[in-house]
Formats: structure tokens, C-alpha cells, sequence
């Protein structure tokens, strides 16, 4: 028998486990989301959810309640007599009236091995702190921020070449599937709960503005993981001098290289940039109103002549 599921998830990040649990033939009986936003160059249109827009596409009714702390929205979600709420990047906090409304409770797809990297970042805070793998965890939601036991762990390794965004396409799926797994699991009572080691927690605060910046002076491995760790978005960034003028640039991609050279120096004609130690090779840039491209095709319309220093 298929389980009745309140599915509640926000960004592309969740879209998979929605249409997975879907495809599974699971009774999803509503779909919660975060209202949609003011978007277009004035603000004036409003943009849903990309769960919102597939779940419209699947047929499925949807809520997009601002806050679910109010008493009448506790109730509303009661009513919907939900065998278990999948959680996958909601981006609301739930009660603990909503934890305890279904069957079976609340079950989060969360991107990490935790108790490493519990909050909101932790794709892009494995990749900057060096970790040598990541992964998805299944895990039963408490009251608490990522401390509820885990049913369900896929792991895989974080290499040089993996970008923020590679990873969280790499994750996404793999927590389509864990999640269908647990669900399955569920439904037949063989899902197994163990609780969270306290040793190795690591909170994943959200990225701020102010660790954007490329600091040259920390050691190109740094730099490189720092890079990749905020690609596409936010994006790491710096300066670069063009006819006198400086203009920000993202870089998105970066290589470690062993040339030598001051910190900031642009060492090659093909961008190879000196660090406090070793270097770093952009591979893929931004300017600001364009598109992304490789270092290549960037150098064409930008030059930057060996010796100037980056900031």
C-alpha cells in the first residue's frame, strides 16, 4: 500500500526526490513550498517555487504558507492525515506540532554526513574545508537543527574538478534515491533509526557576503577549494584591472599548480595566479552582466599581462 506523503521542499535541489517518491506511486497529498518571490528586472512578476511548478505539473495541490507557527496552520496541516512528511530544503523551521502531526513523523534528505556540516551550507562548507567525501542522510527530524537519528547514509568522494554545483546535482539524485529506499522501508516496518554520534559536529552556516573575496594570500590548495566551493553561486571573486579601471570577475573553476610566484601575481599569460604558497590556474570566468566562460575564450576580449597583481 502506498504511503500518504506531504512533500515539503523548495529548490531544484528537492525537485528529484519529489518526482522519484512520485514515479515510486506514493500518495502525495500536498506539496508545501516557500511562497513565490518577487522576480523580473523591476520585481514585479512573481516566480514559484521550482517544487511548486512541478507539482503543478504532477497534479498535486500546493501550499505555500509564509510561517507554519500559527495554530491554524497546524491544524490545516493535521487534516491531511499524512502517513510521513518528506523534508528535503524546505527553508522553514517546523514546529514541533508539525513534526508529530504524521504517522510516522517527519523525514529529512539532508546533504551531509552528519553530524558533520548540520545547517544551511553544508555542500559548499565540505568543499572549502577540504573534506574527502560528502553524502546524503536520511535522518527522522526532531526539534533540534540536523540532530534526529539516521535511517539512510549515500556517500561520495569531494575530488579537485567537483564544483558547489556539481555536487549538488550529484547529491540530489543520490537522495532521490535514499529517499524512495526509506520510504519503502517504512512502509514495510523495516527502517532501522541510529542515533547521531556526538563527536565531529560541524554546523554549515549560510554563505555571507564578506568570504566571497579571493584571498591570495592563503595557500593555492585553499584558494582552489574556496573557488570551487562557491561555484556558480555566490561565486568567489576579485579584482582585475582593465584600461586603469577595476572590475569584479567571479572565477569559478580553478586548478592548483606548482609555479611560484606573489601573492596576486598574475605569474602566465594564461592565468595562472601566484598564492601564499604554490598557484592556482583560473579555468572559468565571470565578468559582471556576462555570461560564464573558459579562461580561453575570456583572455580573447581581456587581457592581463604577467606581473599585475590581482586584489
Amino acid at each position: 500500500m502506498a504511503l500518504r506523503i506531504v512533500f515539503m521542499g523548495t529548490p531544484d535541489f528537492s525537485v528529484p526526490t519529489l518526482r522519484a517518491l512520485h514515479k515510486a506511486g506514493h500518495d502525495i497529498v500536498c506539496c508545501y513550498t516557500q511562497p513565490p518571490r518577487p522576480a523580473g528586472r523591476r520585481g514585479l512578476e512573481l516566480k514559484s517555487s521550482p517544487v511548486q511548478n512541478v507539482a503543478e505539473e504532477l497534479g498535486i495541490d500546493v501550499r505555500y504558507p509564509k510561517s507554519l507557527k500559527g495554530e491554524e496552520e497546524q491544524k490545516e496541516f493535521a487534516t491531511l492525515n499524512a502517513d510521513v512528511a518528506v523534508v528535503v530544503a524546505y527553508g522553514l523551521l517546523l514546529p514541533a506540532a508539525i513534526l508529530d502531526a504524521p504517522r510516522h513523523g517527519c523525514f529529512n534528505g539532508h546533504a551531509s554526513l552528519l553530524p558533520r556540516w548540520r545547517g544551511a551550507a553544508p555542500i559548499q562548507r565540505a568543499i572549502m574545508a577540504g573534506d574527502n567525501e560528502t553524502g546524503v542522510m536520511i535522518m527522522k527530524m526532531d526539534i533540534g537543527l540536523d540532530t534526529g537519528p539516521v535511517a539512510l547514509t549515500g556517500r561520495t568522494n569531494i575530488t579537485p574538478d567537483k564544483t558547489a554545483a556539481f555536487l549538488h546535482d550529484e547529491l540530489s539524485e543520490l537522495g532521490a534515491h535514499l529517499m524512495v529506499e526509506a520510504m519503502n522501508q517504512l512502509e514495510t516496518n523495516q527502517l532501522e533509526l541510529t542515533e547521531q554520534s556526538d563527536n565531529g559536529i560541524e554546523y554549515a552556516s549560510k554563505i555571507s557576503k564578506d568570504e566571497t573575496r579571493i584571498n591570495w594570500n592563503r595557500s593555492a590548495q585553499d584558494v582552489q577549494r574556496h573557488i570551487m566551493g562557491l561555484s556558480p553561486f555566490p561565486g568567489a571573486w576579485c579584482e582585475m584591472e582593465f584600461g586603469s579601471k577595476l572590475q569584479r570577475v567571479k572565477v569559478l573553476q580553478a586548478q592548483c599548480t606548482t609555479k611560484i610566484g606573489s601573492a596576486g601575481e598574475v605569474l602566465t599569460d594564461d592565468l595562472v595566479i601566484g598564492c601564499k604558497d604554490g598557484s592556482v590556474k583560473l579555468t572559468h570566468l565571470q565578468k559582471s552582466s556576462s555570461k560564464a566562460m573558459l579562461a580561453e575564450e575570456f583572455l580573447l576580449g581581456n587581457t592581463l599581462r604577467v606581473g599585475t597583481r590581482l586584489v
